[in-house]
């Protein structure tokens, strides 16, 4: 059999609901700030931080300084907390907390 080629995901669009979240993880936190104003300044109205883990403290700061510095009149409007439930490398399942903060503007 013939191997398929990778999937190529670089330059296709972002679908709607994609386009207004943002992913924290191992970057800085300033990273995501600039990643939330620019959405912002993209015409959007809400965006949706989503972290899991040890990244949900980041996450969190993101949104508090994105809110207070960086775009006036943005508020938080939700915060929904969560649980995932992973498979680990010995096969085991783990649960890994989540956030999902909202900010609008």
């Amino acid at each position: 059999m013939a191997e398929e080629p990778a999937k190529e995901t670089r330059g296709k669009k972002k679908g709607k609901a994609d386009e207004n979240m943002i992913f924290v993880g191992k970057k800085p936190t300033m990273s995501y700030v600039l990643a939330c104003v620019t959405q912002f300044n993209n015409g959007l109205n809400e965006i949706h931080i989503k972290a899991r883990g040890k990244a949900i403290s980041k996450a969190v700061d993101v949104a508090e300084i994105t809110k207070n510095r960086f775009a006036e009149g943005a508020k938080i409007k939700d915060i929904n907390v969560g649980t995932d439930v992973i498979n680990s490398d010995e096969g085991e399942k783990l649960n890994v907390s989540t956030i999902d903060i909202t900010l609008v503007r």
